[in-house]
């Protein structure tokens, strides 16, 4: 159950907290005091998206915290998303001008799909826009396999996993189920392709060393005639003015110098050895210049070679590895396109195979949602006289669809008669808001049992109800807080009577601002504000009395 909800600059709430009891928890106030912020602050910490535009004027950030009690079921989900086994759970969204907002889970940062599958054991909301889901049809199908036992559930999702299968088969189908035309155009293309890199017998030396041997050969002319420059100022016998010859008479020098000096000596034969270095390079250098010849026919090979294979990377890839690669490819696709009969009888056959279990399936899982909804019929019958609509009549309405989807071949609506005599309609073709609301209420209070559902939220779910209407809707939401934590917004007396803590919302305003604040409410105090409820601005004895009547007859409902 949710213990505790507190909430910093957020929107008009400056710093709140609200300490939430077993039972039903009652929160009322006047229109725009703040009672739809708190549950939009709950939603926000239980993985709603945060907007920016809730932090209070003038504060950097706003931070929701809520506390839970946690039973053995619960305990064991937070222990199967890694987090230590605990009683207690602490979430906290931070919601920062200017950068992403946080959430964590007892302290440590968590993902808001993580934290959604979470909380979504924890807190159910109904908020005031959820009558529309109902009159959305295609949520009723949603709704029935949410109500169905383990084996309906384990045998949906076989039925989504051969769907998957049937549909990915589909498309194959589709794929080789070619024209005629297209399929010989398509294998002429692919085999010109192929012939056209096969030619080539390409290898990984086609990517670097032939451009490279291309690029020596063009330029060899240049080469020697560089290499003769250079081999010139090394050695130029004569004039005897080359590095050469020159150093050679400077090593005479040093090794003549160096006959008394030991310093001068070693140097002289460092020279000696750099003087037999440069020989060696201007012999080998002149030998291998002298071998060089300009094939005029080899150039021209390498040049066709080149031209060839930068053709071929133009159209299937920047490298000789990637060329290789498209061919395989069209390869496999060539070779699956001369054999297409076959594969495409094979996929047929499957598809008929996966098809019968598809609908084989479908039909199972209709019996099991029958079943189910035979149950809803009664159940939800039941709920809706509880709540003074005694000649209701709820009908869960099957059709087939054309071919099974991922849900099954179900299509179902919620038809609905709430006048003796009248015929069964569509939910959105004859309910009021108040009907709706009681409804809802009905569904909520079959769901919150079959999921065990902590703690329920209800915001102004008495939209549209009054007189003996809400006093009945009152009772019920009293029979569901004796299994359920329940906190309602609520503007009735007949349903703030019933509650076992009653909060106030109060607005106020001073030079800083308006500021939302909650009150919990002792018995004198109730008084005060149910007659307020009951009365509107002003409050008098009348409205006093009634007050005191309403808590009387609520506490022996109560014992």
């Amino acid at each position: 159950m949710l213990k505790e909800l507190r909430i910093r600059n957020f929107a008009i709430i400056d710093n709140l907290t609200i300490d939430f009891t077993e039972g039903l928890n009652l929160l009322t106030g006047e229109t725009g005091s703040g009672k739809s912020i708190i549950i939009e602050a709950l939603e926000m910490v239980l993985g709603g998206r945060a907007s920016r535009e809730m932090i209070r004027t003038g504060e950097d950030k706003a931070v929701i915290e809520a506390m839970f009690f946690l039973d053995e079921r619960l305990q064991d989900s937070l222990t199967e998303l890694g987090y230590e086994k605990s009683d207690v759970l602490v979430l906290t969204k931070e919601i920062l001008e200017g950068y992403p907002s946080v959430s964590r889970i007892n302290g440590r940062p968590v993902t808001l799909n993580i934290l959604r599958n979470l909380t979504g054991s924890l807190v159910d909301i109904f908020g005031q826009h959820e009558h529309q889901s109902l009159l959305d049809t295609g949520k009723h199908i949603l709704i029935i396999d949410s109500l169905l036992p383990q084996g309906g559930k384990a045998l949906l999702e076989e039925i989504r996993k051969v769907h998957s299968d049937y549909r990915d088969l589909m498309r194959k189908h589709k794929e080789l189920t070619l024209t005629s035309q297209e399929r010989e155009r398509e294998l002429d293309l692919l085999k010109f392709q192929m012939e056209e890199i096969d030619e080539a017998h390409l290898s990984e030396e086609d990517d670097d060393n032939i451009e490279q041997e291309f690029r020596r050969l063009d330029n060899l002319k240049e080469t020697i005639t560089e290499a003769y420059q250079a081999l010139s100022l090394l050695g130029d016998d004569f004039e005897g003015s080359g590095a050469i010859q020159m150093i050679e008479k400077a090593s005479q020098m040093i090794f003549h110098s160096g006959r008394y000096d030991q310093f001068i000596k070693d140097k002289g034969e460092g020279l000696q050895a750099l003087l037999y270095e440069l020989q060696d390079i201007y012999r080998e250098t002149s030998d291998y210049i002298e071998n060089l010849d300009i094939d005029q026919e080899k150039l021209f090979e390498l040049r066709e070679r080149l031209d060839i294979v930068n053709s071929l990377k133009k159209k299937y890839g920047t490298r000789v590895n990637e060329i290789l690669t498209y061919r395989d490819k069209i390869g496999v696709r060539y070779d699956r396109l001369l054999n297409i009969d076959k594969e495409l009888e094979k996929v047929e056959k499957d598809l008929v195979k996966y098809g019968e279990e598809l609908m084989d399936k479908s039909l199972q899982l209709r019996q099991i949602r029958r079943d189910v909804s035979e149950t809803l019929q009664k159940d939800m019958e039941r709920e809706l006289n509880s709540l003074n609509m005694g000649n209701v009549r709820f009908k869960v309405d099957f059709k087939s669809l054309e071919e099974p989807g991922e849900r099954g071949m179900d299509k179902i609506e919620f038809l609905i008669s709430t006048n003796q005599g009248e015929e069964l309609k569509p939910l959105s073709k004859i309910i009021s808001g108040g009907e709706m609301s009681r409804i809802m209420l009905a569904f909520k209070g079959i769901l919150a049992d079959m999921d065990n559902m902590p703690t329920l939220v209800f915001d102004e779910i008495d939209t549209g109800i009054s007189g003996r209407t809400a006093q009945v809707v009152g009772e019920k939401i009293r029979s569901i807080s004796g299994g359920h934590q329940v906190i309602s917004i609520s503007h009735l007396p007949q349903i703030a009577a019933l509650a076992d803590t009653h909060f106030a919302i109060r607005k106020s305003s001073d030079e800083k601002g308006t500021i939302t604040n909650v009150e919990r409410l002792q018995e004198d105090e109730r008084v005060e504000e149910l007659a307020r409820l009951l009365g509107g601005v002003e409050v008098t004895e009348t409205t006093i009395k009634h007050a005191k009547e309403m808590l009387q007859m609520s506490n022996r409902m109560k014992r």
